[in-house]
C-alpha cells in the first residue's frame, strides 16, 4: 500500500496544545468497523458499551523526565541529552543529544552537578551516555529531568501530571500511551463493578512512536522495537474472557502491539486460547490486511496522518471507514493527537 493512502487533512488549530478539564469528560468518535457507521458521545459514555465478562487491557508503563539540559564542559556549550533507554547497566543510557556535531566519544557533560560521557556513537547518529552516578540513575532523574511532551505540543503546561495515566506504575516511556490518559480511578471502578475485568501490560513507549514513515511503499517501513511485558494474570484474563464469548477492549496501540505479538507468537486463535507469560522486544508493524489475533475492540486518540498509528487502526477498521471517521472529526472540531479526543472502534 502507499504513504499517500493514509492521509487526511488536518488544521494545525485542531491539534489540542492542553488536556480536557476532565479526564472522562473528552469527546468519544464511535466507529462500527464492520459498516463504518459514526456517532458521537462523551468518554464515560464507553460504559454503555461492557457487558459483564468483558475484559479491558490497559498500558501501565510511566514517562520518565527522559529531557535533559546539560552543558559540555570543555567549552560550556548548551547540549539537550534526550534518555532513549538504559543500556547495559541503569546508569548507561543510550541518547539522542543536539546540537550532536562535536559529542564525539570521550566528550563530558555536566548535567545539575552530574558528569556524564559519551562512550559510545552509534550508526544511527544516537550516543551512549555514562552517567557518573552512585545508585541507580533513574532515582535522580526526578530531580534533574523533565517530563518530555511530543514535538506538535508547543504550549507549557500547568500540571505535567497529566501526561501520565492515573494507573501508571512501571516507568520506563519517553511518551505517553495516550488512549488512557481519559480514565479515571472512578470510571475504572465503575467498569469493574458493572463485571468488566481489567488488565495490564507494560509496553515502554520509544521515541520512534512519532518516527514518519518515509518510504512511499508501506511495506518497506521498519518498524523500531520496544521492550513489552504481558503478565500471566492479564493472559488469564483474555483466554477466560474469549473462553465465555466475551470481547477484548485494547487501550491503545502500544496495548494492541504488545496483546497482537504475543498472538501471533503463541499462536492464539479462535480455538486455541493459550496467552501466557511472555516479555521481549516487538517491532510488529500491523497495517491492513492484518488479520487481528487477539484484539476484539480498541479505544485510541486521533493519530497524525501517514503514521504507524492510523495504519495499525485501518487494519481493525478498515482505512475506507477511518479516513472517513477522520474526516468527520474534523468537520466536527474534535481535539487531535496525545491531549486530544477519543474514538472507540467497536
Amino acid at each position: 500500500m502507499d504513504l499517500k493512502d493514509f492521509y487526511y487533512d488536518l488544521p494545525q488549530e485542531l491539534i489540542a496544545q492542553h488536556p480536557a478539564e476532565k479526564r472522562d469528560m473528552s469527546r468519544l468518535m464511535f466507529l462500527d468497523k464492520e459498516t463504518g457507521a459514526i456517532r458521537h458521545g462523551t468518554f464515560r459514555d464507553i460504559l454503555g458499551e461492557f457487558v459483564p465478562g468483558d475484559c479491558l487491557i490497559l498500558n501501565d508503563s510511566r514517562v520518565i523526565p527522559a529531557r535533559l539540559f546539560a552543558k559540555r564542559k570543555e567549552d560550556g556549550a548548551e547540549i539537550e541529552v534526550f534518555l532513549l533507554r538504559p543500556l547495559d547497566n541503569s546508569n548507561t543510557w543510550e541518547c539522542l543529544v543536539k546540537p550532536g556535531r562535536k559529542m564525539k566519544k570521550g566528550t563530558e557533560i555536566d548535567v545539575k552537578g552530574i558528569s556524564g560521557e559519551v562512550t559510545e556513537v552509534f550508526e544511527s547518529g544516537n550516543r551512549a551516555v555514562r552517567f557518573n552516578f552512585e545508585g541507580d540513575f533513574r532515582d535522580k532523574l526526578n530531580d534533574i529531568g523533565e517530563i518530555p511532551l511530543p514535538p506538535y505540543i508547543h504550549e507549557k503546561q500547568d500540571d505535567y501530571g497529566r501526561y501520565q495515566t492515573v494507573y501508571a506504575k512501571y516507568d520506563g516511556s519517553v511518551a505517553a500511551p495516550t488512549a488512557g490518559l481519559h480514565f479515571t480511578e472512578e470510571l475504572l471502578d465503575e467498569l469493574r463493578s458493572k463485571g468488566v475485568e481489567i488488565g495490564f501490560v507494560t509496553l515502554h513507549v520509544g521515541l520512534g512512536t512519532f518516527r514518519p514513515v518515509k518510504t512511499e511503499k508501506i511495506e518497506e517501513h521498519k518498524m523500531h522495537s520496544e521492550f513489552f511485558i504481558l503478565p500471566e494474570k492479564t493472559a488469564e484474563i483474555i483466554n477466560r474472557a474469549k473462553r465465555n464469548g466475551h470481547r477484548v477492549t485494547a487501550v491503545g496501540t502500544t496495548c494492541t502491539r504488545t496483546l497482537e505479538t504475543a498472538g501471533s507468537r503463541l499462536g492464539f486463535t479462535k480455538d486455541n486460547f493459550n496467552l501466557s507469560e511472555m516479555s521481549g522486544e516487538t517491532d510488529i508493524f500491523i497495517y491492513p490486511p492484518y488479520e487481528f489475533k487477539v484484539i476484539d475492540r480498541l479505544i485510541t486518540n486521533f493519530h497524525l496522518p501517514e503514521s504507524t498509528l492510523i495504519m495499525l487502526v485501518s487494519a481493525l477498521a478498515g482505512r475506507e471507514n477511518v479516513l472517513n471517521a477522520y474526516n468527520e472529526a474534523v468537520k466536527e472540531k474534535y481535539r487531535f493527537f496525545s491531549f486530544g479526543d477519543a474514538m472507540f472502534i467497536g
